[in-house]
């Protein structure tokens, strides 16, 4: 089993330094980082399974950074544990500061490291975010659904086409890969848009909630993106030929075309649209169309409105 991985946020270089020493000599994977932007973005590329955040020393950046992970579902669950002063522990807002634990300075690594394994077993019990791709799961996405009935938004159901078979014949791990890899670039296609929500139904079913204004675009820059990345999946002859071989289920050698992407995207509103079920229908409609296509595609539904 993996070590977890701990980022350790502080504008102070020995408090970071102290708690990376601590906590690698405890089996954890530990990295370092001043709050900040850039520090973001290493979350981003790779998100760590327990966030440590100093707001001793820049309770403001510390508590834009707890701010702006908990408003984007893919990194909202990530539990963050804070490092509090006195001071700090009696004039936070508790209401506003999204925050999972706390522990008080001079720290303590003994309880640190305590309430670091608590914090992940308290995930692991009420985690409903897909394990493999980090993606909410289905509980969150019922929810986002009908939060999403009737108000100016659309819910995209996006499809990985012909996904199986290059699972079948590449095998699980470079399968799991292409799934976390369409994760990546939906998450990433939705938040830099300005956000919304984002799901992994299971397997390789996805699924993005946001403004109307924004769908056509990020449906299209997740298609360019999936396109271009699924490219290196491949070697230069079987990119050459858009296909490879695989077996179908009678046993017949069969040209399998290089996977692309498929998405049907339902306007929320409409009052035709009652219930959640109605939504899959029409979702499942589009696939067809979308699928029957041949490549990547986007297909929007218009009939409702």
């Amino acid at each position: 089993m993996l070590p977890a991985k701990i980022s350790i946020f502080s504008s102070d270089p020995q408090l970071a330094s102290h708690v990376q020493l601590h906590m690698g000599s405890r089996d954890f994977q530990t990295t370092a980082m001043s709050c900040g932007d850039s520090s973001l973005g290493m979350i981003y590329t790779d998100p760590p399974d327990v966030l440590i955040i100093d707001l001793s020393t820049d309770p403001v950046s510390g508590l834009d950074v707890v701010s702006k992970l908990r408003s984007d579902s893919f990194f909202s669950t990530i539990p963050i544990i804070a490092l509090l002063s006195a001071t700090e522990e009696n004039s936070l807002d508790w209401e506003r500061c999204s925050l999972d634990d706390f522990i008080r300075l001079p720290l303590n690594f003994n309880e640190l490291s305590s309430r670091i394994a608590l914090a992940l077993s308290r995930i692991k019990r009420i985690f409903d975010n897909n394990p493999l791709t980090r993606l909410p799961g289905n509980t969150s996405i019922q929810r986002a659904l009908e939060a999403a009935l009737g108000s100016s938004t659309a819910v995209c159901y996006i499809d990985i086409n012909d996904f199986k078979p290059y699972n079948d014949v590449f095998g699980f791990s470079h399968g799991d890969e292409v799934l976390r890899m369409t994760s990546r670039i939906i998450s990433n296609a939705v938040r830099e848009s300005g956000g919304g929500f984002c799901g992994h139904i299971g397997g390789d079913d996805f699924v993005c909630i946001l403004p109307l204004q924004r769908t056509e675009s990020v449906c299209q820059t997740i298609i360019n993106h999936f396109d271009l990345i699924v490219l290196d999946l491949f070697d230069d002859e079987t990119k050459r030929r858009g296909y490879y071989y695989g077996t179908n289920r009678k046993g017949e050698k069969e040209k399998i075309p290089l996977m692309s992407i498929s998405i049907s995207v339902v306007p929320m509103n409409t009052a035709k649209l009652q219930h959640t079920a109605k939504i899959i229908e029409v979702a499942a409609e589009l696939k067809k169309l979308a699928k029957a296509s041949g490549g990547s595609r986007y297909v929007v539904d218009n009939r409702l409105s």
